[in-house]
Formats: C-alpha cells, structure tokens, sequence
C-alpha cells in the first residue's frame, strides 16, 4: 500500500508459494510438522543439558545456546511461512518487516559466529587434552557465547540501520515469505549502493570470518588426528567432529551462497527455496545430526526423561 503523496509505503505483501490451494495445504501440514518437530528437538536438547550436571561443559554449554537460537530462530521464520499458505493476501506492516529481519539477521549471524566457536573448543579438546580445562574454563565459554549474541545483534543493527534510511516508493510486493534483504533492496527507489557496500562488508565479515576460524580450527584438529597412530584413536577422535562438520557445511554453504554477495538478488524463486533450506531444514536437521552421534546427550535423556517414567513403578518397593 502506498501513500497517496507515493513518498512511503506503509505496509508490504509477501507473495509466498503462490500456487494451488491442494498443494499449498500439503506443504502448510509438512512444514507445520516440521515445525512442531523442531521445536521438540530444541526444547528437549535445551532441558536435558540444563538438567544433567554431567553435561555442565563448554561443549554442551554451546550446543544448549546453539539449540536455544535455533527455537528462537524458527519463531521469526516459519510462523510467517504457515502464514503464506494460509492467507493469499500476506500483509505486513513497514515496522512489523523490519522488526523481522532484524532478530532474522541478528540470528544468523550469531548462529555463524557461535559454530566458529564450537569448532575452537573441538580444536582445544582434540589438540590440547590435557590442557583443555584451562584453556576452556566456563568463565571464557561465558564470555564467547555472549560474544556471539552480542556481534550477531550489533551487525544486524548495522545493517538495519543503512536499509531503514531508504526510501520504499512503491511497488510494496515482496516476492519472498518472510522480510530479507535482498527482496527489499529491490523495491527501495533511492540510491542503494551504500546499504548493498555495508550489506556485502558486513556478510563478509560475520561469514567468512568465523569460516576462516572454521577452517583453521578443523585443519589443525586433522593433522592431530593424523598424528594419532592407531585406527580406532583416529576415528574416536574425529567422530567428535563429524556432527559438528556437517551442520557447518549445511549451514555456511546456503548462508554463503545467499547474502555473501554485493548485488540484490533477481532469481527469486529460487532464492525463496535456498531460504526454506537455511531458515527450516537447517535448524530441524541441526538436533539430530549432534544428538543421534551423541552417546552423552542420548544416555542424559533417558536417565532425564525416561528414567521418571520408573520411579512411580520403583517406589512401592
């Protein structure tokens, strides 16, 4: 919707999956699903290490904030893509559009930076066991973790704060499911550069430089493990990692792939299914692949929450 004086839209409409109301109930129920799942995962990954003393380290200390992030996260996303298939008409106010894609921005890129961080502590535990206690005390996983949430939320201030200045004349049609900032540097009819230069600096920093830090963590963690001289060390070892590697490889590659680049995105439709992929199946594949590899967090949950289910049958005895 425009303003009559045509100086500033008020509200913008989000196209969705715009396709027939039979396969827009099917995906509404698959994602719905997939959602509901998530949030299951998440909770339970979050409650179990908050309630086994054993699990009180810097390694799952991470993984709780990672899957606490991950609950946050699918509340800013999915809800507005059920809300696609829902309604043909998805209206969202100018506030409302940018709300969402600041906690949206603030998120991923706090999400980039703590993986970084998870892959420093593997290269602490693999390469300096006997160390690792005091190279990783909970007084520096503390400082990291904050670290993370506080340059995630300062970028996307940044960033907000160079794309809220442009002016949005008007077409006001989003041809996305939520707000992200390709589709609106798209309709902005001011002079964009400086907001694309900042979009693309800052994407380059709160990306490539935690992937470096990725990179180099896990080139170290390989020669060590390279080092290790029997079969069984090395595969112990690395089955540490491996959860570890293949949400990093997940997630890097369709973050990258979508905001590590200086100009607005014309292939919207196939930018709509890379973020189905980072903003759903990311964070429903995230749990599983570190707990199903996880002995610890497995056994913690049974004794957590299966285990109750015993003690009623245990205490006339």
């Amino acid at each position: 919707m425009r303003n009559l004086s045509g100086s500033h839209v008020e509200e913008f409409v989000l196209v969705g999956f715009p396709t027939s109301r039979p396969f827009q109930a099917l995906l509404f129920v698959f994602f719905f699903a997939i959602y509901l799942l998530t949030l299951l995962e998440n909770v339970l990954i979050v409650s179990t290490i908050w309630l086994t003393p054993s699990l009180h380290r810097p390694m799952y200390f991470f993984l709780g904030h990672l899957s606490f992030l991950e609950l946050w996260y699918i509340n800013v996303t999915i809800p507005r893509l059920l809300g696609a298939f829902l309604t043909q008409d998805g209206r969202v106010s100018y506030g409302g559009c940018m709300t969402q894609l600041y906690f949206f921005i603030a998120l991923a890129c706090t999400e980039c930076v703590l993986l970084a961080v998870m892959a420093y502590d593997r290269y602490l535990a693999i390469c300096e066991p006997l160390r690792y206690p005091s190279l990783m005390p909970p007084r520096l996983a503390t400082r990291l973790a904050a670290a993370s949430w506080g340059s995630g939320f300062f970028s996307s201030m940044m960033k907000l704060l160079f794309i809220s200045r442009l002016s949005y004349c008007g077409p006001n049609i989003i041809n996305h499911f939520f707000c992200d900032i390709s589709p609106l540097l798209n309709l902005t009819c001011s002079d964009k550069e400086q907001a694309e230069l900042v979009d693309f600096l800052l994407a380059l920093v709160m990306i490539l430089l935690p992937l470096v830090a990725v990179v180099s963590s896990y080139a170290a963690i390989i020669v060590a493990i390279l080092r290790i001289p029997t079969a069984q060390g090395r595969h112990k070892a690395f089955s540490t990692c491996t959860s570890h590697l293949a949400v990093v490889v997940i997630y890097y590659s369709s973050t990258l792939f979508t905001y590590a680049r200086p100009r607005a995105m014309y292939t919207f439709n196939y930018n709509k299914i890379i973020s189905v992929l980072y903003t759903v199946i990311v964070p429903f594949l995230n749990p599983a692949i570190y707990c199903l590899r996880n002995k610890e967090v497995k056994d913690a949950f049974r004794k957590t929450m299966l285990g109750r289910c015993h003690h009623p049958r245990e205490g006339p005895d």
